[in-house]
């Protein structure tokens, strides 16, 4: 009976994770962006500065790169400076594209339960390829990827737990309905998280 080594993980090329944080803030900031034209909101620090954003005047996109600045400490402490570097980057093209879909795009007739749906897929998926690149979406985002690598706790049940407390804030200006079409794409993002973004299960 032979002995098969296990894989060696190749780590991925500097232009590999170029495109790949290009690609995931493009379509997390799509998914953000829907969730604003719907009035709904996100899970995480993304969902904070969607309802700062609706208490204020201030655009989505300045309150979230503003918001995430304290999270790099930790990003910087915990995860090292690769990662930080990478998630700033990240996070500034987030904060940029939301604000730039907007000039390209019309969305103001969306059903609000398919831009839920699809904000919380594109949302989700955008996270897992810059978590996958040694990066993530910032804020809450760096604290479900240092709870993972250094609890082993899965980063979709820390950003869970976190999402429902940023839900439970935006009853106080949501409406309902339009919560409850959150919600379901929060679901649905944390479950691409949980299911996809394993500890020892993506190797690269």
């Amino acid at each position: 009976m032979s002995i098969v080594d296990p894989p060696i993980a190749e780590k991925h090329s500097l232009w590999e994770d170029a495109l790949a944080l290009v690609t995931g803030a493009f379509v997390m900031s799509f998914g953000l962006f829907l969730l604003e034209q719907i009035g709904g909101v996100s899970g995480g620090l993304a969902g904070v500065a969607i309802l700062l954003s609706y208490w204020t005047t201030a655009s989505f996109g300045l309150i979230y790169f503003i918001i995430n600045l304290p999270f790099y400490w930790l990003a910087v402490k915990r995860m090292g400076w690769p990662f930080t570097i990478k998630t700033l980057i990240a996070v500034t093209l987030v904060s940029v594209l939301t604000e730039v879909h907007g000039l390209y795009l019309d969305v103001d007739d969306v059903n609000p339960l398919y831009g839920a749906i699809f904000a919380g897929l594109a949302i989700g998926i955008g996270m897992l390829m810059l978590f996958r690149h040694g990066a993530s979406g910032g804020g809450f985002g760096i604290l479900a990827a240092f709870v993972q690598e250094t609890k082993g706790i899965r980063a979709g049940y820390v950003q869970g737990a976190l999402d429902l407390c940023v839900v439970l804030a935006a009853l106080t200006i949501v409406p309902l309905d339009i919560l409850l079409y959150s919600v379901i794409g929060a679901v649905l993002l944390n479950g691409i998280l949980a299911i996809n973004h394993r500890p020892g299960r993506y190797l690269g």
